[in-house]
């Protein structure tokens, strides 16, 4: 990115004048913070970053003239946010990149809060350099004006924001390439907007658009285009014109049609369609493999033809396609089917209300107080809030709950789980699985909302699946999966339960059992057959499925009621040791197990036991050698209610400052690292750590590590996890070095420890470190290490680039020296980043190259090459992937000179063969064989 010339600044609102504007700001207080190297300058942590960036205009800071990244928190007080923008130009005058966003702080359940920025000074257009400028997650309602003026801006990000529209000025930024303004309320666009010759990603997800300008075909350089959870019903015919489109999302919307013209972009890798109302698809993209068509009534016939004349018309259910997870909609008496953006689809049939209703609804993170799990319930989607809260229905609505299932596990079900009068309930559940395949848009699954194994004709892991409800109020809802539940109404005259996922687990009540009727409830819970062996260290152990019994009304019945069981796995009624067999039995009120063997009278038959009971609770039957059961017992219970989980962090191997945290349950462990480790290096996982489903914890970077990124969920340096074994916990986060760059590579440590974010770090931080022992709230910690990257030395970077010796290529291609790069490089120009992105180097790394040697063209390129060349030591056919690259950039003038390099070093090596008689016999010329030397050529 090319800097541009600064122009002459307006002599109104001087520094002097801006310092008396807010004078508390140069007043006593905290003092201000040292500059970090790099001339990164991040206030949006600090308490009153605004009056300390005012005190360091004060005192006219020399340092301030170096900066070109400030970040600047959204939520500082508006008037005192304004007074320290409008200084800007005068006191940072080589800024490039300006992050003012919000988000950083939450609201009392936990979602993230707008900032309070609702416009910029004028002033600001006076930034000559400003390349990058972010303000996200803020309250703007129009793009302020000063924005268009911006002319060297090169990423424009305004997402979370309240815009309705955007200017037509917007079109006059020449060096634009990213411009991100999803989940607005953007309902049109301006024509403007196809002006943008130099636009390469365009990101208007989460929007009201229906539809788009043909002017958008004008965008020439479009590489990304993201569209998904609009209202578009079609698209322009102009966008045959977007030859250099490689990506476009256009899921969720209401496309009835889309041009083939699609088909025939030549760079065209990736086209989602999914969830819109495609009926018929071109032949051309119906075929192609790249093209993504899930959740279209494909195939399936059109609507019914209009009715007669004189035929009554029925007035057609109202559809809607919501694009925020914080939204409303209003429901009419004629009813309406809603789709929110989360994937939650509602049916309002004709007659629900009487009278408009205006629903509102929230996707809310999953907490554990907003999580009512069981001792063996797992979590399958987050938690969905529609008010008003309790409000009736005359009509039950629909509800569908998207989700992906977890592997199959044996006896397990599928419930949408709802808070109703104070107490969370279990609603009837059903499931609908989406079958890609044209003319079947669904297979409804009859009976309970069973999880079944995998097989020719059952749902895989990766599928995803409804959870089908009808609701008769609102109120929060989330989707569970839990053991086998089976229920029946018990009557005087007795009754007979079985479960439904375990042969030969029943329950039989006798006549005159109960004076009134009751409701009667059973749970079976399968235990592993390897698992408890493993667990005792007892190979003969084993157990029968764990047995919760429940019921309504008196605590005890009138008669013993009898409990069936099956015997545990490889024993049989002929040939146990009745001296080797327990039962156990737990009270709800107690955190113990307890022998009841000789309390009851056990009737064995070859496969089962049988005994009587008077009160309902957990029951389990144990075959073991060991003597105090009542211990194992406790132990194998909490095994099966815990998950044991292993925390990671790793460094990407390309870009070292990048830290990927993860956890996740203890047997995935070795699967996620031999598939991560080679994008990845790090550290061994921590030790096992055991935690409930649903436990909040945290991770604190420590001892010269501190996190340097633009993360809502970021406070001071930590980052808060909520672990759930069948929801993805993954967080990549940049970290930066506390200390001068210029020294040696730095250590530090990442401590996890239970709970939320606390103020400051626990005071068992320093236990950790000195491994005197363990804490109440520390749970591991983990070593990590920043290296010094190369040609990050301090302002002379550029110069100083070192460069590691190298030699390109193989045997078969040919071989490219340092030197031969290095004049590559000087050939590159500006056309740099668009050869990186053939080389497959992604936009994130291409923006911190371009960050990291700031106003330094050159830099930009020989760190881009030589690291993309380090990472291509030993691998075959590198010289040609460069050359492709090369042509695929419209550089075929540098193209052509790595073939003349190449072949002048084949040339060359030849002749020295011929010199030294090494040269095989039948080498006519230099041309009939390559060398197959690994020596390079100088050139």
């Amino acid at each position: 990115m090319a800097a541009v010339e600064a122009g002459q600044v307006p002599a109104t609102s001087a520094p002097e004048d801006a310092a008396r504007d807010a004078p508390e700001a140069v007043g006593a207080g905290p003092e201000a913070p040292l500059l970090p190297a790099g001339n990164r300058l991040s206030l949006h942590l600090y308490p009153g970053g605004c009056r300390r960036l005012l005190r360091l205009c004060a005192q006219q800071a020399p340092q301030l003239l170096e900066v070109d990244f400030l970040q600047l928190s959204g939520h500082e007080d508006p008037q005192l946010l304004e007074a320290t923008l409008a200084r800007l130009p005068w006191s940072l005058p080589h800024l490039r990149s300006l992050v003012l966003k919000g988000g950083q702080r939450r609201d009392a359940l936990g979602a993230c809060l707008r900032g309070s920025l609702t416009t910029l000074p004028t002033s600001l257009s006076g930034l000559a350099h400003l390349a990058h400028l972010d303000l996200s997650f803020n309250s703007l309602e129009t793009l302020p004006a000063c924005v268009p003026q911006m002319c060297g801006l090169d990423a424009l990000l305004l997402s979370r924001n309240c815009l309705s529209e955007l200017p037509a000025a917007l079109g006059a930024l020449p060096s634009l390439t990213f411009l991100a303004v999803t989940h607005n309320r953007l309902r049109t666009l301006p024509p403007a907007l196809g002006a943008l010759s130099s636009l390469q990603r365009l990101d208007l997800s989460g929007n009201l658009l229906e539809a788009l300008p043909a002017e958008i075909g004008g965008l020439g350089s479009l590489a990304e285009l993201n569209l998904a959870s609009n209202r578009l019903q079609s698209l322009p015919g102009s966008f045959a014109g977007l030859r250099a489109l490689r990506l476009c999302i256009l899921h969720s919307n209401l496309l009835a049609s889309v041009p083939a013209s699609l088909a025939r972009l030549p760079l065209l890798t990736r086209l989602d369609l999914r969830d819109n109302q495609l009926r018929d698809v071109p032949p051309e993209l119906l075929d192609a493999p790249f093209v993504r068509l899930q959740g279209n009534p494909l195939g399936r016939p059109p609507p019914d033809p209009p009715s007669p004349p004189g035929t009554p018309m029925l007035p057609e259910m109202p559809r809607l396609l919501l694009t925020s997870d914080l939204d409303s909609f209003a429901v009419t008496p004629q009813g309406c089917s809603v789709t929110l953006a989360c994937g939650v689809r509602l049916q309002f049939p004709a007659g629900a209300t009487a009278a408009p209703v205006t629903v509102h609804y929230r996707q809310w993170l999953p907490e554990p107080r907003l999580v009512p799990l069981g001792p063996h319930d797992t979590l399958l989607s987050g938690v969905l809030e529609l008010q008003p809260h309790g409000v009736a229905f005359q009509q039950e609505v629909g509800l569908w709950l998207l989700f992906v299932p977890p592997r199959a596990r044996r006896c397990r079900e599928v419930v949408v789980r709802t808070l109703s009068d104070s107490s969370w309930s279990d609603l009837e559940t059903h499931l609908e699985e989406e079958v890609p395949q044209a003319g079947a848009a669904r297979a409804v699954w009859e009976g309970p909302a069973l999880l079944r194994p995998a097989g020719p004709d059952r749902v895989l892991p990766h599928q995803r699946l409804w959870a089908h409800c009808q609701v008769p109020h609102f109120s929060w809802f989330l989707v569970v999966a839990r053991p086998v539940s089976d229920a029946c109404l018990v009557p005087p005259e007795g009754a007979l339960l079985c479960s439904s996922g375990h042969a030969g687990v029943r329950v039989t009540f006798p006549a005159g059992a109960t004076e009134e009727p009751r409701h009667v409830r059973m749970q079976v819970v399968h235990v592993g057959r390897r698992e408890l062996p493993a667990l005792l260290g007892e190979p003969e152990a084993a157990a029968s499925p764990l047995l919760c019994l429940s019921q309504s009304g008196p605590s005890s019945f009138l008669r013993p009621v009898t409990v069936q069981l099956p015997l545990p796995p490889g024993v049989t009624g002929l040939s146990l040791d009745r001296s080797r067999l327990y039962l156990l039995h737990r009270a709800a009120s107690t955190a113990t197990w307890d022998d009841i063997t000789a309390q009851v009278a056990l009737e064995l038959t070859h496969l089962y036991a049988r005994f009587q009971v008077t009160r309902f609770s957990w029951y389990w039957l144990w075959y073991t050698t060991k003597t105090c059961v009542g211990g194992l017992a406790r132990k194998a219970w909490e095994r099966l209610r815990l998950h044991r989980v292993n925390l990671i962090a790793l460094q990407r191997r390309r870009d070292p400052e990048q830290v990927l945290l993860q956890c996740l349950p203890r047997n995935k462990v070795d699967a996620t690292l031999r598939r991560l480790l080679e994008r990845y290096r790090g550290p061994e996982p921590s030790d096992t750590v055991e935690m409930f489903e649903g436990e909040k914890f945290f991770a604190a970077f420590e001892r010269g590590i501190d996190i340097d990124a633009d993360r809502p969920d970021c406070v001071e340096g930590r980052v808060c996890f909520v672990f759930y074994s069948h929801l993805k916990n993954l967080k990549e986060v940049y970290v930066t070095t506390a200390l001068d760059r210029r020294a040696r590579a730095v250590r530090g440590q990442v401590s996890f420890y239970r709970g939320e974010v606390p103020e400051v770090v626990p005071e068992e931080a320093e236990a950790a470190r000195q491994k005197r022992g363990t804490a109440a709230l520390w749970m591991a910690t983990l070593p990590i290490k920043l290296p010094r990257l190369r040609g990050c030395e301090g302002p002379a970077r550029g110069a100083g680039l070192s460069l590691a010796p190298l030699n390109l290529g193989d045997a078969e291609t040919g071989f490219l020296t340092q030197s031969n790069l290095l004049n590559v490089a000087r050939r590159l120009g500006p056309d740099w980043p668009a050869v990186a992105l053939h080389l497959g180097l992604p936009y994130r790394e291409l923006q911190r190259i371009r960050h990291e040697f700031r106003d330094d063209l050159d830099g930009q390129i020989r760190h881009m090459l030589f690291s993309w060349a380090e990472r291509q030591a030993g691998q075959p056919g590198a010289v040609g992937r460069l050359v492709q690259a090369l042509e695929q950039s419209d550089r075929r003038d540098v193209a052509e000179e790595v073939r003349a390099v190449l072949e002048l070093g084949r040339h060359k090596y030849q002749e020295g063969l011929r010199h030294t008689s090494l040269a095989p016999r039948n080498l006519a010329s230099p041309d009939q064989s390559p060398s197959p030397s690994p020596e390079p050529a100088q050139t």
